[in-house]
């Protein structure tokens, strides 16, 4: 896999420690993988307040997708850049489609630990040439997406392409995704964990309205590490994680984007 392909270990690391640790979610599914996989990760991306920063904004996304299904029962449910991530499993998703999509190695790496059935489907293909997939995905009115770490590796441009096409493709849209700020797009070159992999070159964003398309449009902003998960820390990590992770340092950095149609 390339260098941007092997992010994916850094979340698969975090969401294994802190369900180990029998924090902010359950995924016993990436403790299965991590164990099996046993990626060599350095430096920051093995940091364990990284770690609980990748649990907790996994378990935001969890948390808006299930509030998604719930009041959209005929809609499929698209993971773009899913990477090793087992969200179709926490969620106990039963009643929709759903597809996971990423660059067709990390697909190939899937399947060994993913089993495809009638309602669960994986794609191999590129966010930024959502063309190509969505025309595997038979016409459905309402969608459900996620990106979840994956706009940063896109410019502008491609983003504003990808979301278009989803536009076009849906009748309704309720779309989540993180984005680095600018201002930490340039910082990333000299202090991010994903150096650790390689990657040196990602990209920001500071106004969502930037991305909108014809009729899929930003309606919110959301809390990227909401204190209800921080609470779950204690002493002197909750004091740190809630400094370098959340506040005013992080609104710097992150931010968490709902757009709908």
């Amino acid at each position: 896999m390339n260098n941007v392909n092997k992010t994916l270990y850094i979340p698969l690391y975090g969401k294994s420690y802190v369900s180990q640790k029998g924090l902010f979610l359950h995924d016993p599914k990436a403790e299965e993988i991590w164990e099996a996989e046993q990626f060599a990760l350095k430096g920051k991306s093995k940091s364990k307040y990284l770690a609980y920063y990748m649990g907790i904004r996994s378990a935001v996304f969890d948390d808006w997708v299930k509030r998604q299904m719930e009041n959209a029962d005929d809609a499929v449910v698209i993971h773009i850049g899913c990477g090793m991530d087992s969200r179709v499993l926490r969620v106990g998703e039963s009643r929709h489609i759903w597809y996971d999509v990423d660059f067709p190695e990390v697909i190939e790496e899937r399947k060994r630990y993913y089993t495809e059935d009638g309602r669960y489907h994986m794609l191999a293909g590129d966010a930024r040439d959502p063309e190509a997939w969505l025309l595997q995905i038979p016409q459905s009115k309402v969608a459900i997406v996620v990106m979840e770490g994956v706009s940063m590796y896109l410019t502008t441009e491609e983003l504003q392409a990808a979301l278009g096409a989803i536009d076009r493709h849906f009748d309704k849209v309720a779309l989540l995704m993180d984005c680095y700020t600018t201002f930490a797009a340039r910082m990333s070159k000299y202090k991010n964990p994903i150096n650790d992999v390689g990657v040196t070159v990602v990209y920001g964003i500071d106004d969502p309205l930037l991305l909108q398309s014809d009729a899929l449009r930003f309606v919110a902003e959301h809390e990227m590490t909401p204190a209800h998960y921080i609470n779950q820390l204690h002493g002197a990590q909750k004091g740190i994680f809630s400094t370098v992770y959340a506040g005013k340092l992080s609104k710097k950095l992150y931010r968490l984007y709902e757009f709908k149609k």
